[in-house]
């Protein structure tokens, strides 16, 4: 199972994921990295065929800064996505003996950034569409979005969009944990990018352990407050 969550804060955007890849053909899971620099003021993830994001990893390497200065961000990464998922599905052999059910060459990409003082949040589906979710202000790809979703849905009551970039963090960590808690195949090493005005920032495993002791902290404060709350 694969999730790539995104979230909007007041000063920038949260990109998360776990790193966990399931080889259904094989019936074995592999860890890998899922957050990728989009130049330097942005960042992608991507669920679905690794032979297909491993072309889009190669392409938006190539191509950041052209996607990032573009007047249509989303135009422009459907642009340079839509050759790739072409041609993988006009290359993919269904039928291979012995191995049925091995897959497809379909695959989401979601892209993140903040740019005139304002986030930015794109999905590229497998069809090519386009989907844009910064209004919303959360969004996720891959097999475990749904529960990422509701994971989402039980935050909202700590209006995301209204606090910082490190409350965000903590918030996203939070939800990929409780998404490792509750499948199997979502797990650790998580990944966390922070972007704001001064760019895109991957954290540090150290960074990241950081985070994991104030989200360790905020849930002990809940546990107080909820006990108080029934004294």
């Amino acid at each position: 199972m694969t999730v790539v969550l995104a979230t909007v804060c007041k000063d920038g955007v949260i990109l998360g994921s776990d790193s966990q890849i399931t080889d259904k053909a094989r019936g074995m899971t592999y860890p890998a990295e899922k957050l990728h620099p989009l130049g330097d003021k942005a960042a992608w993830g991507g669920s679905g065929a690794r032979s297909v994001l491993t072309d889009v990893q190669r392409c938006f390497n190539e191509n950041s800064a052209a996607i990032l200065e573009a007047p249509d961000i989303g135009r422009a990464l459907q642009g340079h996505v839509l050759p790739i998922l072409r041609h993988h599905y006009d290359t993919f052999i269904a039928d291979v003996p012995g191995e049925e059910g091995g897959g497809t060459p379909s695959a989401y990409v979601m892209a993140a950034g903040w740019r005139d003082g304002a986030p930015w949040i794109i999905e590229i589906t497998p069809s090519g569409m386009i989907g844009h979710y910064a209004d919303i202000g959360f969004h996720a790809i891959g097999s475990g979005a749904p529960l990422a979703q509701q994971a989402g849905s039980l935050l909202s009551h700590f209006h995301l969009t209204e606090r910082s970039v490190d409350f965000g963090c903590a918030a996203v960590l939070r939800v990929l944990q409780a998404l490792d808690l509750t499948s199997a195949s979502v797990g650790k090493p998580f990944s966390l990018c922070r972007i704001d005005a001064d760019g895109a920032h991957h954290l540090s495993e150290e960074e990241i352990e950081k985070v994991a002791e104030v989200v360790a902290k905020w849930e002990k404060a809940e546990q107080s407050v909820i006990a108080k709350l029934f004294d």
